[in-house]
């Protein structure tokens, strides 16, 4: 990379650079970024939101179950809700950055929640299908990948630039926790209500979400985006060619891409593994679904409880490494606690890698490029889960659950062995650049 554009790589960062590693008080920065108001509105909304959001999830992918019974389908549910985000992800960031994020997320989060209602009302009335069901789940991915970046980029407006890893760390803990509750909540309510209750639920979870935004005070230079310098798609391509070229974003997102395909698309596709390797139904699916929450919880608060970005790319590499092992144990077994447990392995390292991946993209990021990254790292998260589910509800299909499962995670074993050797080098561009 040449001098200056290396230079403007440095300058303009979310997180101050004094020379040495950022350093926070263990669980005391994480306090601080709580103690603003506006930052607990925030995070409260977050909250609400994403508890709908798992439970909606619960709903459709056992929707997907009873109409057809096939884990091609329930992927494919899971493909038609999260690939939208390869097309509309890059676009979303650049739109993020040159207009009001709050209105932007608040239109985003009335179409994911009117989508839910619609659903409910076909379900109620008896006029769902496969094919239905497959086209609101894209209008429903659409809308959650403009909602993604634009939130996300409200978050240096809301706590001092010290506090940022912290607050990135807290709204992960966020959606963690609703997946915890999200699933326990569903699961009963399928059990004896159907699957119309959870939509509805989702449904109320995003009106009361988007009313909230109202009440925060944002910082301006955050909340509004920059006066647009060129036409919406050069703004694009840009974004994507400042991550491509940045010497540590670049390469964290393109492992964190590729690991996502081999490994997220398991937790796409519970269904089937709790029906055909386990022989347990909704509740099932719910308990499991649950310990993944429960994991990634308790490894969510030990990230935010280190205090410093040091380390954090080494935690990216390693959260990786430790679920491919746990995705092979899971499908190695017939026993269902056992499995349960390894759920709860699962959610941990996935959300140590995520939260690492992104504060490191939150830090690394010049400002005005923010959003247009995060709509990336919004992309691999939602996209590259979706190809792996597309991929593993078929091949399960061909081959049961079991193989493919294995095979993906030691594909991604080999993947991380790669990014160890190139980890140093990410780190000195991510952590603490001179």
């Amino acid at each position: 990379m040449r001098a200056g554009q290396h230079a403007r790589h440095r300058a303009g960062r979310a997180t101050p650079r004094t020379g040495g590693p950022l350093t926070l008080p263990a669980f005391g920065a994480l306090g601080r970024a709580l103690s603003h108001r506006d930052a607990r509105i925030f995070f409260s909304a977050s909250l609400t939101a994403w508890t709908g959001l798992w439970m909606h999830r619960i709903a459709v992918m056992w929707l997907a179950w009873e109409l057809t019974g096939s884990a091609f389908w329930v992927g494919m549910v899971a493909f038609c809700d999260l690939a939208p985000a390869v097309v509309f992800s890059p676009i979303a960031g650049a739109v993020a950055d040159r207009m009001d994020r709050v209105r932007l997320t608040m239109i985003a989060q009335g179409v994911i929640g009117a989508q839910a209602g619609c659903i409910a009302l076909l379900v109620a009335t008896g006029q769902i299908g496969i094919e239905i069901l497959l086209v609101f789940e894209v209008i429903g991915g659409i809308a959650a990948s403009f909602a993604q970046p634009a939130r996300q980029a409200l978050m240096p407006g809301l706590v001092p630039r010290a506090d940022l890893p912290a607050a990135v760390a807290a709204n992960s803990l966020a959606f963690n926790v609703a997946r915890f509750l999200g699933p326990a909540m569903a699961g009963p309510m399928i059990a004896f209500g159907g699957v119309v209750p959870a939509l509805l639920c989702n449904m109320a979870a995003y009106a009361i979400a988007s009313a909230s935004l109202l009440t925060m005070r944002v910082d301006p230079a955050h909340r509004q985006g920059h006066k647009p310098e060129a036409s919406l798609l050069a703004e694009t391509v840009e974004g994507m060619r400042y991550a491509a070229s940045h010497p540590g974003i670049g390469p964290i997102l393109i492992f964190a891409g590729i690991t996502a395909i081999l490994l997220r698309g398991v937790q796409e596709v519970l269904p089937p593994y709790v029906d055909r390797l386990f022989g347990q139904g909704a509740p099932g699916l719910a308990l499991l679904t649950a310990s993944i929450g429960v994991g990634a919880l308790v490894g969510g608060l030990w990230v935010a409880s280190r205090g410093r970005l040091e380390g954090t790319t080494r935690l990216a590499v390693v959260g990786v490494t430790l679920q491919a092992g746990v995705a092979a144990a899971f499908v190695a077994t017939g026993n269902f606690a056992f499995a349960v447990l390894c759920g709860a392995l699962y959610g941990a390292c996935a959300t140590m890698h995520g939260i690492s991946v992104q504060t490191l993209c939150q830090s690394a990021a010049l400002t005005r490029m923010r959003g247009r990254t995060l709509a990336l790292w919004g992309l691999i998260t939602r996209a590259c889960p979706a190809l792996g589910a597309l991929i593993l509800g078929t091949a399960g299909e061909l081959f049961g659950m079991r193989v493919p499962t294995v095979v993906a995670a030691a594909l991604a074993f080999l993947v991380c062995i790669w990014a160890v050797t190139r980890m140093r080098a990410w780190a000195k561009e991510l952590e603490n650049p001179q």
